[in-house]
């Protein structure tokens, strides 16, 4: 799809009254004079990998993150149907400020998807500077946290005080506000 294609697109929907918003970084408008504006939204976009069992805590999270004003990707909240998921997901990851890694009793032993994702979150900071933090492993439960991670990466419990947890880990992503509930 040719850049003018897109701006085509934005171009109809804004003329019929719509918004157009680019997940996770804007959106486009029109101002009171038919121009056209993108409002960047300035949200730490925050990748949230977990596996199925695990999916009633992992939404907790993403909705805990978005009513602290960030923008989190979680596939059930943000693929379409039709969507090639895999592509989607990496192309999400590659876009994502941080990658948050849920562990869990049932993730660190399971084979899925969340390994893949797990695996590519790595090879993404390999190549960050030093200083620049993007994979932030979280604990659901009691779990044994896989080697490369523990040499690496200090992680935080969400056990068994939810919000206390909550409260470690939102400073990391730039959250600096009182805890919303």
């Amino acid at each position: 799809m040719s850049p003018q294609f897109f701006g085509e697109i934005v171009r109809r929907f804004l003329d019929s009254g719509s918004r157009v918003e680019i997940d996770g970084l804007g959106s486009f408008r029109l101002d009171s004079h038919g121009e056209v504006r993108f409002t960047s939204t300035g949200r730490p976009r925050v990748f949230i990998a977990y596996v199925n069992e695990d999916a009633p805590m992992a939404l907790r999270l993403y909705q805990d993150l978005e009513a602290h004003g960030l923008a989190p990707w979680m596939d059930s909240q943000k693929l379409l149907p039709g969507q090639n998921w895999p592509r989607a997901i990496e192309e999400a990851i590659s876009v994502s400020d941080y990658f948050i890694a849920c562990l869990s009793s049932k993730s660190v032993l399971k084979r899925s998807q969340f390994q893949a994702e797990l695996r590519y979150a790595l090879d993404c900071t390999a190549r960050m500077p030093l200083d620049r933090t993007f994979l932030l492993p979280v604990r659901f439960d009691e779990c044994r946290v896989p080697t490369r991670i523990q040499k690496e990466f200090q992680y935080v419990n969400l056990f068994p005080d939810w919000e206390a947890g909550l409260a470690r880990l939102l400073p990391t992503l730039g959250y600096s506000g009182k805890l919303v509930r």
